[in-house]
């Protein structure tokens, strides 16, 4: 794997990173970790009725779209959101620069890197890349993006209000949404009950 020099992360996003590391658990985190670091304040929403996971048609897309636009307008209309994509490579090499991540996502700079050596061995160790872009939410604005997402043809985003209270990471099949308090979070479910896993665990 091989690509150009990694750029110094964007200076704008300092305030970010410094409201991640002051989290606890302190991030950043991969974006399907948010959903047990925040067990309290977390909720599941399914993208299509029955736990159907991926769209076959474009009534099917639009079923899907509205119901991601509907919860992220209602944690982000009126006010700014961070738009935060990824991409990965080995932790010895640069990252190989997603093409499809930057063709989606291409306001995104680079904001922080992260690398995972959980495992043992060396061979799957990797560093994740996090780019990220501040912009007014307007419904709609994130179509392309999430429905390359629900195609699972672009993994590990989410989108969060400046002060990382809210967030939302969509993927294939649904999307764990974060809120500031246990008592919206269960506002929002009662909300859009039609949307939920049946699973008692809320998977």
């Amino acid at each position: 794997m091989s690509g150009p020099p990694i750029p110094d992360p964007d200076p704008a996003h300092e305030r970010l990173t410094r409201l991640w590391q002051s989290h606890r658990p302190p991030g950043p985190l991969l974006p399907h970790e948010l959903k047990r670091a925040h067990a309290h304040r977390w909720v599941r929403f399914h993208s299509l009725p029955e736990s159907k996971r991926y769209a076959e048609d474009e009534a099917e897309y639009a079923i899907l779209l509205d119901r991601y636009n509907t919860v992220l307008d209602e944690l982000f209309a009126g006010g700014e959101a961070y738009v935060v994509t990824t991409d990965w490579a080995d932790p010895s090499e640069p990252t190989n620069y997603s093409a499809r991540r930057a063709a989606l996502h291409p306001e995104g700079t680079l904001w922080t890197t992260l690398d995972d050596t959980d495992d043992p061995d060396p061979a799957f160790h990797t560093r994740w890349y996090f780019y990220a872009d501040r912009r007014p939410w307007e419904r709609g604005c994130l179509d392309p993006l999430l429905r390359a997402v629900a195609d699972d043809a672009l993994p590990g985003i989410f989108v969060t209000d400046p002060g990382l209270t809210r967030i939302h990471h969509p993927y294939d099949g649904g999307a764990d949404v974060i809120l500031p308090t246990r008592g919206e979070r269960d506002r929002l479910r009662e909300q859009h009950s039609a949307w939920l896993s049946a699973h008692p665990s809320g998977y």
